[in-house]
């Protein structure tokens, strides 16, 4: 096992985590983007992107209700409904049903804004439509911060989740991508969660351990799904894991950082 090098800042989000590999240029980098990330602001804008139900509690479930604790306002978008998660139903049944479980979690960790886009569960796709339809999201809402999925989950909807959320940031930020209305947008915190397998290289943790029972409750709100998988195990173990990594922190959630504000502004 490669040894960790993990730093500290004293802001609400606190703890950084680099490979030994590159441990030499991250350590000076991470060092100084203790002061950047901007997560401990007020009044920033947050959009978390889930191919299902479930994903974003499981991936980055503590984080956003600490987001919400900050005042910061957190909204998530779930490019399927989930329908295929079950076979017991109908995927017409299921889809009704997961979204209220999805509505009924989020409403435990006090998130007020979320939609669904309805692709076909385990078919969607990084095609031009659902791309217009990203960026214009994103260039609606001007979300300051964005979680996905990481680009090597084993489920090809949450890689595709991946594949469209990168390019729709890239589009939305210039003057050259009329498809899609609204202002250029550039979104500047971009990090990327996990589910299965883990990410194999995280530079970014952050304790959760105060929410980790908020965030197993809301959890079980998705009956449908751990009635046959045990999700909400799942999300803890994950959590206890990446948390003793942290230098023993008792839960944890790690993420990869794709972008960060520049630290030179």
């Amino acid at each position: 096992m490669q040894k960790l090098i993990i730093y500290y800042s004293k802001t609400p989000f606190n703890s950084f985590i680099a490979n030994n590999f590159q441990s030499k240029i991250i350590s000076f980098i991470l060092s100084l983007l203790i002061l950047a990330i901007p997560v401990q602001a007020k009044n920033l804008k947050v959009m978390v992107f889930a191919a299902h139900p479930d994903d974003e509690l499981i991936g980055c479930g503590g984080s956003m209700r600490k987001h919400i604790n900050l005042g910061n306002d957190v909204r998530v978008v779930y490019l399927t409904s989930g329908e295929a998660g079950n076979l017991k139903y109908s995927k017409e049944k299921l889809a009704g049903i997961r979204e209220k479980e999805a509505e009924n979690g989020l409403g435990i960790l006090g998130v007020k804004d979320f939609s669904f886009l309805r692709n076909k569960d385990g078919y969607l796709e990084a095609n031009s439509e659902n791309l217009i339809k990203m960026v214009e999201l994103i260039r609606k809402y001007k979300p300051d911060i964005v979680y996905l999925p990481h680009s090597e989950e084993a489920h090809q909807d949450h890689r595709a989740t991946y594949d469209l959320v990168t390019k729709a940031i890239n589009k939305a930020k210039g003057n050259w991508f009329q498809e899609a209305p609204g202002k250029a947008w550039q979104v500047k915190n971009i990090f990327s969660y996990e589910i299965y397998p883990l990410q194999k290289a995280v530079n970014y943790c952050e304790d959760i351990t105060t929410f980790m029972n908020l965030k197993d409750t809301a959890l079980k709100e998705h009956k449908s799904q751990i009635e046959s998988i045990a999700y909400d195990d799942l999300a803890k173990s994950i959590g206890r894991y990446r948390g003793i990594l942290s230098n023993g922190t008792e839960y944890a959630e790690c993420f990869q950082v794709i972008r960060i504000d520049d630290i030179f502004h």
